[in-house]
């Protein structure tokens, strides 16, 4: 399995919103398709943008959630059980359903992704058994205990991030860390620039790997 760098990364999640401006790895297939973004590239990363913003995000998450006529909330405690058994927020199992779908035959060998992208890592990189690095990450699965191949999926956090704390009632998949920028400059913290930043200049409470995989 790859190891890949936090930095890089931070930096292709970021890049995953302007495709065109990725040069390498180089992008062989995209998904743009009911509200869901996906990049595979040539040595078969799976790149999922988000929402950049908590704005978006929320804007998002009404939209994508509204699966067969429901409509799921933030405070939405749907679950449902996926292929192994885990009892996974329907909203986020929806949106991962979407891009291992597009995925086919194929299997990615590392994955990366932000917010919503970032819930889809957790529960792409079990799905794989193949190691992930989401960043502004929600919290996707019901219940706490060890699974199989809980270990794979790394977890980004700032302290300051509300999108971290759901849905209510959730928690992460993996390894989650959670950082806190070293000056006060609190707020707009979803953003990936933001994350960028603080992986620099991280006051804690968790520290950070150099890379992960």
């Amino acid at each position: 399995m790859p190891k890949v760098k936090l930095t890089d990364a931070a930096k292709l999640a970021q890049a995953s919103y302007k495709p065109h401006t990725i040069s390498s790895p180089r992008i062989v297939d995209s998904l743009d398709k009911d509200h869901v973004q996906a990049h595979l590239t040539e040595n078969g990363w799976l790149l999922l943008p988000g929402s950049n913003s908590v704005l978006d995000y929320l804007h998002f998450n009404l939209r994508v959630f509204n699966v067969g006529g429901k409509k799921y909330r933030l405070s939405s405690s749907d679950t449902e059980k996926g292929a192994s058994g885990t009892v996974w927020h329907q909203g986020f199992l929806v949106y991962s359903r979407r891009v291992f779908a597009w995925i086919g035959s194929r299997r990615p060998s590392f994955i990366i992704g932000h917010s919503l992208g970032a819930a889809a890592v957790q529960i792409l990189s079990k799905s794989y058994d193949v190691p992930g690095i989401g960043f502004a990450a929600p919290r996707p699965r019901l219940s706490l205990g060890a699974v199989a191949h809980d270990d794979k999926s790394l977890s980004i956090c700032r302290v300051d991030d509300i999108v971290c704390g759901l849905a209510p009632g959730f928690h992460h998949m993996g390894d989650a860390r959670f950082v806190e920028p070293a000056d006060d400059g609190w707020g707009g913290a979803h953003s990936m620039k933001n994350y960028i930043e603080v992986l620099s200049d991280n006051k804690g409470p968790d520290t950070l790997p150099a890379s992960w995989g």
